[in-house]
């Protein structure tokens, strides 16, 4: 294989990652470089108050990694029912702020798979925080939503697209990462401001306890290659599983609105029982059986929608991926779940935490019940595609909190069955099945919710077809971040890579060597 790619939703991210590439970086150096950058200029979607979820293919293998924080020991679920609350607060509340894992991800990664230093993997990240850098279009757009809150000195609520930004507390936070490691973050300046805004919430112990850890990935074979993904508490099985069902229905050979009928079903088939499986204990091979998949294959009509008995906003998170040129691929997500996160600053660091607490049930007794040093089921859930002799063939993931297995579903049909090249595929119109009630986008798939299907752009002719066959249609012509940024790097069969930008993202670029 020659040269690399990274591919990020920030031309800075992903000329930051390249770069370390040249100097002999490997994969994963790219991915943390590009990550830490995004941390600085995309507050608004990913950062260091965050989690992180990986998929690395080295040498014929796919290892995981699960850096998703827990609760703190202080988590108390009577206390919130006592408040009145049947949902997890989603902002303004530090139970939706779970012990945020992305640090101790970057670390776990560059420890086991770095070949820089890691002060050096880090640079252009601080130096975009102590320097400046123009503001994107959407941080100018979302910045008053936090203009106001306690702690926030950098995001203004009147910026303006390419006003000149700097970050001096992130870098000051990425210094501490760079030189003391977990201890400069954990045991430094954020984790004392976490404690004192937590309240009792956290323990010093929950900031020493390590987050990130090495799990077992788990795959499916469907088109012909094994797709793998990171297991529960991720609700990436969703994505492999209705890529098994779709692979066994009688797809067409173009993407009209009988494809868009048949992989909605795959995905609602694949997806209708997620509140009540999904948790941190859940064996995510074990929903991947054929024995409990085929049943769900075999229910799918294809004239009419599924009446199953238990049943869009974005979601705000940022993917990235890379390839080297030994042929390591890193897929790697970052969030903060929602936006900004919780609309919580750690101290005088600046950095946003996130309330992925809101996966947590409140329902007494549920497997993912809120609770001390439990971790909620997370929606981010990157991928990766491995050929029958187990090269690498494709990294690939995407925000969009519920619907990242419908967009990954999407891009997995057309690159690996109708053989579509990789921008055609990014490029092309989407579909994602929401909530009529919840515009968070991560209440797809409450049992008290009706689902609709939202389609990107009229000019498909979708609707017409979705409508005659029972589903509830909804089309958007101008929200095109609801329906995902989503990167892809392929290695085509004569060794070269063929990488994808997302351009809902509207900034964001490939950089190759």
């Amino acid at each position: 294989m020659r040269g690399g790619a990274v591919v990020a939703v920030d031309g800075l991210a992903s000329a930051a990652g390249v770069e370390l590439l040249r100097r002999g970086g490997s994969a994963v150096d790219a991915v943390v470089g590009a990550n830490a950058v995004l941390a600085v200029t995309s507050p608004h979607m990913c950062g260091p108050g965050g989690d992180v979820w990986a998929l690395v293919a080295d040498s014929s293998e796919v290892v995981a990694l699960d850096a998703s924080g827990f609760a703190g020991s202080g988590a108390d679920p009577e206390e919130l029912r006592a408040a009145g609350h049947t949902e997890m607060p989603m902002k303004n509340h530090v139970a939706s702020v779970t012990v945020p894992g992305a640090v101790d991800g970057w670390l776990a990664l560059h420890e086991r798979f770095g070949r820089l230093e890691l002060a050096e993997v880090l640079a252009e990240a601080i130096r975009l925080a102590e320097e400046g850098f123009p503001a994107s279009p959407l941080l100018a757009e979302r910045a008053s939503e936090v203009g106001d809150i306690a702690g926030n000195t950098d995001i203004l609520r009147d910026l303006v697209e390419g006003q000149l930004l700097t970050r001096p507390g992130t870098a000051r936070t990425l210094r501490a990462i760079a030189e003391s490691g977990r201890d400069g973050f954990y045991g430094g300046e954020f984790g004392e401001a976490l404690l004192e805004l937590g309240a009792g919430e956290y323990t010093s112990s929950d900031l020493e306890r390590p987050i990130a850890r090495w799990v077992e990935p788990i795959q499916v074979d469907a088109y012909g290659h094994t797709i793998w993904t990171v297991p529960p508490s991720s609700q990436g099985y969703i994505t492999l599983a209705s890529a098994w069902i779709a692979d066994g229905l009688e797809m067409p050979d173009e993407p009209n609105d009988v494809w868009v009928h048949l992989l909605v079903e795959s995905a609602t088939q694949a997806a209708h029982d997620r509140m009540d499986v999904l948790h941190e204990g859940a064996d995510g091979q074990a929903l991947l059986s054929p024995e409990r998949l085929k049943p769900r294959r075999d229910a799918i009509d294809p004239s009419r929608a599924s009446d199953v008995s238990t049943p869009a906003g974005a979601g705000d998170t940022t993917y990235m991926c890379a390839v080297d040129s030994d042929g390591m691929g890193v897929s790697l997500i970052n969030s903060n779940a929602s936006g900004f996160g919780a609309n919580l600053i750690a101290g005088d660091t600046g950095i946003f935490l996130h309330d992925r607490g809101i996966g947590f049930n409140l329902e007494p007794g549920h497997p993912a019940e809120y609770g001390p040093r439990r971790r909620p089921p997370h929606t981010l859930s990157p991928a990766l595609v491995t050929n029958t002799d187990g090269s690498l063939r494709m990294v690939l993931g995407t925000m969009g909190g519920d619907a990242q297995p419908q967009i990954l579903l999407q891009l997995l049909d057309r690159i690996l069955r109708l053989e579509q090249d990789s921008t055609c595929a990014v490029n092309a119109p989407r579909w994602v099945i929401s909530s009529t009630d919840d515009d968070t986008g991560f209440g797809t798939w409450k049992h008290s919710t009706a689902r609709q299907v939202v389609i990107e752009d009229a000019s498909t002719g979708w609707a017409d077809g979705l409508v005659g066959r029972g589903h509830q249609v909804v089309v958007v012509n101008d929200s095109p971040s609801s329906f995902g940024h989503a990167h892809v790097i392929k290695i085509t069969d004569d060794g070269q890579l063929e990488a994808a930008v997302d351009p809902r993202c509207l900034i964001g670029t490939v950089e190759s060597l």
